[in-house]
């Protein structure tokens, strides 16, 4: 079967519940890019399931989408299926749930949906009286996308305070409930298939006060307006090398500020790349190619993207058939 009989195939199979030719940029904090050729944004256990079943019958690359945080889709978007949980009511991953640790050691539970966003699992912990996850205000993510990037800040990340997660695969037969030994966080990464939809979290917290907890989460958003740039960006471009700070590299090499087209390298955080509204995806590519051959030539340093990339001819897109 070809590609385009593969899509037309799935597109039969789900019926009502994919949409075609999609834009993924206005789901990414870029805000740019192009579109999918198929999307689905699941609301149920039962969606993700009949999205299963029809990719079974076929296959088709899989993109699943978070809160577009961490992605930059290019201008060319998408050539096959992607798969957004719904983040709003009714969907049933966006739940919350506190609870004491049956194991009676004083440890409270927070149980979140993969779809609920960072900051709302941070602000309402913090109002149930539960402590430990104040550090996820200030990331612009999902559940789900914090747990394949083991997302952190402020002295704590992912790996701390997971206890376990629900997950499913879209490609294969296979889901689970597991800990962290399966996960294999490590440094912004995770083990997570690129098809593996995370359902649920399940993370461990202390009892705490209220008031205490509501000023940590004031702090954190004060220190991140401080110092990190608002407008359209996904955060920090580049990992940080062994020993060092990506944004000090870019710095040094001269190129905060530098501009291609409708890009631009953030005056106030260089290790942050910013569109301009209604800018194009691709500009922002050449952008962080061009830093980085810069940070190479003055410091001998490659450094790696953080960013996934999306339907790049010249780099590998986080897809699986």
């Amino acid at each position: 079967m070809t590609a385009d009989g593969a899509l037309a195939a799935l597109a039969e199979a789900l019926g009502p519940l994919a949409q075609a030719d999609v834009p993924l940029g206005p789901f990414t904090t870029y805000r740019v890019g192009g579109p999918a050729a198929l999307f689905v944004e699941a609301a149920t256990l039962a969606d993700l399931e009949t999205v299963r079943a029809a990719l079974a019958a076929a296959p088709v690359p899989v993109l699943l989408v978070g809160k577009g945080s961490n992605m930059l889709v290019a201008e060319a978007g998408f050539a096959g299926l992607a798969v957004r949980l719904a983040q709003s009511e009714p969907s049933e991953f966006v739940g919350l749930a506190v609870r004491p640790d049956p194991e009676g050691d004083g440890t409270l539970l927070v149980e979140a949906g993969g779809a609920l966003g960072l900051p709302v699992l941070a602000r309402r912990s913090v109002e149930a009286g539960a402590r430990g996850l104040e550090w996820a205000v200030g990331v612009p993510g999902s559940v789900g996308g914090a747990l394949r990037m083991n997302a952190g800040g402020h002295g704590s990340d992912v790996a701390t305070c997971l206890r376990r997660y629900r997950w499913m695969d879209l490609v294969l037969p296979a889901q689970g409930d597991d800990g962290l030994e399966r996960l294999a966080p490590g440094y912004r990464s995770s083990a997570l298939g690129p098809a593996e939809v995370v359902l649920s979290a399940t993370f461990a917290a202390t009892e705490g006060d209220v008031a205490a907890g509501r000023a940590e989460l004031a702090e954190i958003v004060r220190w991140r307006r401080a110092h990190q740039p608002g407008g359209s960006n996904a955060g920090s471009v580049f990992t940080n090398p062994p020993g060092a700070a990506a944004g000090a590299l870019v710095e040094a090499a001269g190129v905060k500020g530098l501009r291609l087209g409708t890009a631009t390298v953030s005056t106030k955080h260089a290790n942050f790349i910013q569109a301009d509204e209604a800018g194009s995806a691709d500009d922002v590519w050449r952008l962080i190619r061009a830093v980085r051959a810069r940070v190479e030539a003055h410091s001998g340093v490659r450094l790696e993207t953080e960013v996934r990339l999306v339907g790049f001819e010249d780099e590998a897109s986080e897809v699986r058939t």
